[in-house]
């Protein structure tokens, strides 16, 4: 939802700040007053284009910020993630600066964001409607995101399209690999057999290594060994005189002397072990198959494999599996890429099987949904108008996760006249009276909270106003709905109401909103509308009237 709109500095506004609430809010006021100045510096927050004549006379900046209040499950929250933006609340601020040349930095909660990514992000936060022709519903890339949402469509066919295209990905992995195998036969077929013939092992690089350095000093540290072992197995070893000497009068002592006995036999122990571990270790040392020329043949030979292969050592043992499976594709190849075709043909078999399906539901709700969309027609002054929502079969090669089908909401205004384009067909009030009577259809099942609509009473009155007001007034049960409206009907069902005007100040002249809180100012505002500038009695009484039948 938009809490909070603040403006500096933008054509006819010095520094403005309005607050919104829920429900229906209405901007009235005079032409000329100032309203289209509001929805540009939203425009703005929201990461629209910035023109630089925005900019306030004798200026060098201007900004305006949008504050929201979204929950944690909102899809804002996943578009921030990716650019590592947490927030620490359920508020959401889009900043945007404009400065004199022209040009303008963006913030997302005080982040430095790109002017994109503010666009992205405000995309499915406010969807507004009469000044920006490429969002929302008269983008028809949007049309079949938005018919799954009111079917209620929950289905796997991302999952069988991702698993489809790793199942083609792997298929032209194999062609290529079989390809260029064959190509490089002879070479490949000389590289395994080299390999093999090596026997490479993972780990060897550094075991070779180290018995190298023993090899290169295996005199001096053979007899280092046995003059170890030779000392700790010796007869004047103190620690078994001791114990020996303890052991004679332990009777004559007692228990006070068993720790002492107790230490003296771990170290005879310990001093055994290390005896043990020497004489392992000399024998190995005089008993090993390797002398030092063969441990530098084979060391060497593995390094330079490696430096062949471009890789370590201890990877030789993968690259000789990697050829030879290689290799193997020129034998078996036929048969490999088989078994691989076999199994795209099946992935691509339950991807269209579900896909098939998926069409049948949206078919279904296409029907139900242009139904209800015509009966809301009539009141809304087009009851010469048609609504279709058009599916049709995509190509092949635009098939994607989301199906096989392109949506499109059509009109036709005319009798006889073919359907078309929404965006296209439509224009000034009836392209928002098309827009309304879809969203008030679809508007639970959408994500976006706030909606704008601006010139939604463009050439209408009387009891087509008020069909325009009840279904403003109906959609903003569930959602935020900002109305800029010269209707007073509509005007009569906010929840909120402001007015706009144009008034001359020291600074030149200013563009103020104040806010209408009470029955008595709410009620001159729309005797305004409807009489013009001299308010009769009448037309105060006609305004109280529709507050009343509003309320």
């Amino acid at each position: 939802m938009l809490c909070s709109l603040d403006i500096r500095n933008v054509v006819l506004i010095d520094r403005l700040n309005i607050e919104f609430q829920q429900g229906l809010c209405a901007l009235t006021g005079e032409t000329g007053a100032g309203k289209s100045i509001l929805l540009d510096s939203l425009g703005l927050a929201l990461g629209v284009r910035a023109d630089s004549a925005l900019l306030r006379k004798g200026k060098k900046q201007a900004s305006v910020t949008a504050s929201f209040q979204i929950d944690r499950h909102h899809p804002a929250i996943n578009i921030l993630e990716e650019i590592g933006i947490v927030l620490e609340d359920e508020m959401l601020i889009l900043r945007r600066v404009l400065s004199e040349e022209g040009k303008s930095r963006a913030f997302i909660n005080d982040h430095p964001v790109s002017v994109a990514m503010l666009r992205q992000v405000g995309d499915v936060l406010v969807e507004i409607h009469g000044q920006f022709e490429t969002q929302g519903l008269l983008n028809p890339a949007s049309h079949r995101a938005m018919l799954d949402e009111y079917a209620g469509l929950s289905h796997d066919l991302p999952l069988l399209w991702q698993d489809w295209r790793a199942a083609q990905e792997k298929l032209e992995a194999l062609c290529a690999d079989s390809n260029k195998a064959k190509d490089d036969e002879i070479w490949l077929s000389a590289c395994v057999e080299e390999l093999y013939s090596w026997e490479p092992v993972a780990g060897e690089e550094e075991k070779l290594g180290g018995l190298r350095e023993r090899q290169m000093h295996r005199e001096q540290v053979l007899e280092a060994l046995s003059m170890a072992y030779t000392e700790l197995n010796a007869d004047s070893d103190p620690t078994r005189k001791a114990y020996a000497a303890l052991m004679r009068v332990e009777d004559k002592v007692g228990q006070d002397l068993r720790p002492t006995l107790d230490a003296l036999d771990r170290s005879m122990n310990e001093t055994q072990e290390a005896s043990n571990l020497i004489e392992a270790l000399s024998t190995d040392l005089q008993s090993h198959e390797y002398d030092l020329e063969s441990i530098d043949d084979r060391l060497f030979g593995l390094r330079g494999l490696a430096r062949k292969h471009g890789c370590g050592v201890d990877e030789l043992p993968q690259i000789r599996d990697d050829l030879a499976q290689k290799l193997n594709m020129i034998t078996h190849g036929d048969e490999v890429l088989e078994v691989q075709r076999r199994a795209v043909d099946a992935a691509k078999t339950a991807y269209i099987k579900d896909a098939e399906k998926l069409r049948g539901v949206r078919e279904k709700a296409a029907s139900r949904l242009d139904k209800l969309v015509q009966t809301e027609l009539a009141p809304l002054k087009l009851e010469k108008a048609r609504f279709v929502t058009m599916i049709k079969p995509l190509d092949e090669s635009e098939w994607g996760p989301e199906g096989c089908d392109r949506v499109c909401f059509l009109v036709a205004t005319n009798p006889g006249a073919e359907p078309g384009p929404i965006g296209k067909i439509a224009s000034g009030g009836e392209l928002s009276r098309f827009i309304l009577a879809l969203k008030v259809i679809i508007a639970q099942a959408g994500s976006i909270h706030s909606f704008i609509f601006d010139e939604v009473d463009t050439g209408i009155g009387g009891s087509t106003a008020d069909a325009v007001g009840e279904r403003l007034s109906r959609l903003a049960e569930s959602r935020q709905v900002l109305v800029v409206t010269h209707a007073p009907q509509i005007a009569a069902r906010a929840d909120q109401h402001w007015i706009v005007q144009k008034a001359e100040a020291e600074q030149g002249v200013q563009t103020t909103i104040t806010p209408l809180e009470s029955r008595q100012e709410r009620c001159e505002e729309i005797a305004r509308m409807l009489a013009g500038a001299s308010i009769t009695k009448e037309a105060r009484a006609a305004a109280d009237k529709l507050l009343e039948s509003a309320a």
